[in-house]
C-alpha cells in the first residue's frame, strides 16, 4: 500500500488543528480520556506485558527453525496437531489482545500456516482460564460455560475458515519463504533454549497475574506468591543468557526483539489513543461516543443488539479480566444476556490497536475477514444463547 504524500499529511494535520472544536466539552473530555487510556496502557501493559512478549518473539525468531514451525504449523502439517497445539499454546499464555501480537507475528513470519496462526491469535486472549472461572462466579455458570466453549470452538473454526478462504495466497507465501531469518543457532542444544523460553513465558504469566475480583482460593494463593515465581524465572533467564548464550546470539536476539518492538509499538500507541478518543476508558462516559448510548442499545436479544455488542467489543480495548466487571455493570443497566456473551467473545480477542497491528502483518483483506468472522460468530452465538436462556 502506497504511503500518503507528505503535503497531504501536513494539510490534514493543519485542517484538523484549525477546526478542532475545543470549546465543546465532549471533545475536550474525549481528548483527555484518550491520553488517560494511553497512560494506563503504558503503566500497566508495556513493561511487564509487551516487553517480555517482544523478547519471547525475538527468541523464537532466532532459536526455532523455520523447518520446525512449518512441520507443526505449516499448511502441510496434520490439521489436528496444528490447531490443537495452536489453541493450547494460546490458552496457556492467557494474555491480552495486544500482548499476543508479537508472538503471533513471530510464528506467522517464521512459516506458520494462516489457519493455525489465527487460532493462536484468537485463543491467547480469548481462552483465559481465570477469566472463564471469574465469568462463571460473577455472571453465572451458564454464561461462563458458554464463553469457554464458544472461545475454544471459535479459535479453531475461524482458523480453519481463514485457511480455506486464503488457501492459495498462503501457499504462495510459503513458496516464497518468510521475512524472518534463521539465525543459524539451531545446531545448539535444545536444553538452554527451552530453559530460556520457559523462563520468559513463566515471567510473562506471573508478572501479570491480577488479583481476582471474586474470592477464588487457588488463584488468590497464586497471586500472593506471583512475585516470588516471577523473580525466580527472571533469575533463570539471566543465568541462561550469561552462561549459555554467545555474544553473537545475544546480539541477534536483541536485534530481532527490537525489530518486533519498532514495528508494533507505534501502531499500538496510536490505536490506544484513537480507541480512547472514540470510547474513552471502559466504564467512563467521556469518549466521543457516549458510554450510556452503548448500554441503551444492547438490551433484549435482537440481531442488532448482539451485533452492536460484538462490534463495540471488537473496537474497545479491554485489559485482561476488566471485561467482566464492565459486562456486569452493563447487565445491571439492562444489557441482555445474549449481547453480554457476544461482547465477552469478541472483546478480549479484538481491539482497535490489535487490528491495526494485524493489518500490518496480514494485510487489509485478511484482517477485515478475521474481524468480520469474530463479530459474526459472536453475534450468532449471542443470539442463540439469549434465545435459550
Amino acid at each position: 500500500m502506497n504511503k500518503l504524500p507528505r503535503p497531504l499529511i501536513f494539510l490534514s494535520v493543519f485542517l484538523i488543528s484549525y477546526t478542532l472544536p475545543l470549546e465543546n466539552q465532549r471533545v475536550t473530555g474525549s481528548i483527555l480520556e484518550a491520553f488517560y487510556l494511553l497512560r494506563d496502557y503504558a503503566q500497566h501493559h508495556v513493561l511487564l506485558c509487551l516487553i517480555p512478549a517482544f523478547f519471547i518473539a525475538g527468541a523464537l525468531a532466532i532459536f526455532i527453525s523455520q523447518g520446525n514451525v512449518i512441520k507443526y504449523f505449516g499448511p502441510a502439517a496434520k490439521k489436528t496437531t496444528a490447531y490443537l497445539v495452536a489453541s493450547v499454546s494460546g490458552t496457556l499464555l492467557a494474555i491480552c489482545s495486544c500482548t499476543v501480537l508479537p508472538l503471533f507475528s513471530g510464528i506467522y513470519k517464521k512459516g506458520a500456516g494462516l489457519g493455525p496462526a489465527i487460532t493462536f491469535l484468537y485463543s491467547g486472549p480469548a481462552i483465559n482460564l481465570l477469566a472463564i472461572i471469574l465469568t462463571t462466579r460473577v455472571l453465572g455458570i451458564e454464561i461462563g460455560i458458554a464463553r469457554g466453549v464458544g472461545a475454544v470452538v471459535f479459535s479453531i473454526v475461524i482458523g480453519l475458515i481463514m485457511a480455506k478462504i486464503f488457501e492459495k495466497e498462503d501457499r504462495e507465501r510459503m513458496e516464497k519463504g518468510t521475512s524472518v531469518k534463521d539465525a543459524g543457532h539451531q545446531e545448539d542444544s535444545l536444553g538452554y533454549k527451552s530453559l530460556l523460553l520457559g523462563g520468559l513465558v513463566v515471567f510473562l504469566i506471573f508478572a501479570n497475574w491480577g488479583r481476582p475480583s471474586e474470592p477464588v482460593g487457588f488463584f488468590n494463593w497464586i497471586f500472593s506468591i506471583k512475585w516470588v515465581i516471577a523473580g525466580l524465572s527472571l533469575i533463570i533467564i539471566l543465568f541462561t543468557v550469561k552462561r549459555f548464550m554467545t555474544p553473537g546470539q545475544r546480539k541477534d536476539w536483541l536485534e530481532e526483539t527490537w525489530d518486533f518492538a519498532q514495528q508494533i509499538l507505534p501502531l499500538l500507541f496510536f490505536g490506544v489513543l484513537f480507541a480512547g478518543l472514540l470510547m474513552g476508558r471502559p466504564g467512563m462516559d467521556q469518549g466521543l461516543i457516549p458510554y450510556h448510548y452503548v448500554s441503551t442499545l444492547v438490551g433484549g436479544n435482537s440481531l442488532f443488539a448482539n451485533f452492536f455488542a460484538s462490534l463495540v467489543g471488537a473496537l474497545m480495548y479491554f485489559a485482561t479480566l476488566t471485561e467482566i466487571p464492565i459486562v456486569q455493570g452493563l447487565m445491571g443497566a439492562g444489557m441482555g444476556k445474549g449481547p453480554a456473551l457476544a461482547l465477552l467473545l469478541a472483546g478480549p480477542a479484538l481491539s482497535l490497536p490489535n487490528l491495526l497491528v494485524i493489518r500490518k502483518v496480514l494485510g487489509t483483506r485478511k484482517t477485515l475477514t478475521f474481524a468480520g468472522l469474530v463479530v459474526l460468530f459472536s453475534t450468532l452465538t449471542g443470539m442463540l444463547y439469549g434465545y435459550l436462556f
